[in-house]
């Protein structure tokens, strides 16, 4: 499902540390003492599943000085808008109400209800208040930006939410009829 959103999106490089190199083709991570798939994922915003895909890993177990290739991920220029509809979105709500409002967007993408690409998900009409009221339009924090590495890292995963509201600002009948997934902070997530 992921290679969906590889496709649709702009294709980067992701920014490399310490103890890793690059070629124009192949990004490359070297495992360090204490390092896991998640961390590894959260580092390039790039799903655990794709990891173990690219790797040809069964499991999540990990060899200090092991090799990995890092699959692409989606652009920066989609990173950032991820975020922007996060901040605006999850301001004030938990950090795991954060990551759940980008893996919300990530699942519209990968379904076919919904538009193909993050940018045409967040852009449809009636779908995102901070879209019409501009909010949209103001940088997100630090918070916001490691939220959007988290989605992508667990990308794959969750019960596959494709909604959420908050029931004290909308009486919409409509998603209140949508099976309930979890309820994080003030926003309840549905299918």
């Amino acid at each position: 499902m992921w290679k969906k959103l590889a496709i649709i999106g702009a294709l980067t490089v992701p920014m490399l540390g310490l103890g890793h190199s690059a070629s124009a083709a192949e990004t490359t991570h070297r495992v360090d003492s204490g390092e896991s798939l998640y961390k590894i994922g959260m580092e390039y915003g790039v799903s655990i599943k794709d990891l173990k895909a690219e790797n040809n890993k069964e499991t999540d177990a990990l060899a200090i000085n092991e090799t990995l290739k890092i699959p692409s991920s989606i652009s920066s220029t989609d990173k950032d808008l991820l975020a922007r509809i996060i901040h605006a979105e999850a301001k004030g709500e938990p950090y795991a109400g954060k990551v759940a409002v980008a893996t919300v967007i990530l699942n519209r993408v990968d379904n076919d209800a919904f538009p193909n690409s993050i940018r045409e998900v967040i852009y449809q009409k009636g779908q995102f208040e901070p879209v019409s009221n501009g909010e949209i339009n103001k940088p997100a924090d630090a918070e916001a930006k490691k939220a959007v590495n988290e989605a992508l890292a667990l990308h794959g995963g969750g019960s596959g939410s494709l909604f959420f509201f908050n029931p004290s600002k909308t009486d919409n009948q409509w998603l209140r009829q949508k099976e309930v997934t979890t309820t994080i902070g003030d926003h309840v997530f549905a299918k």
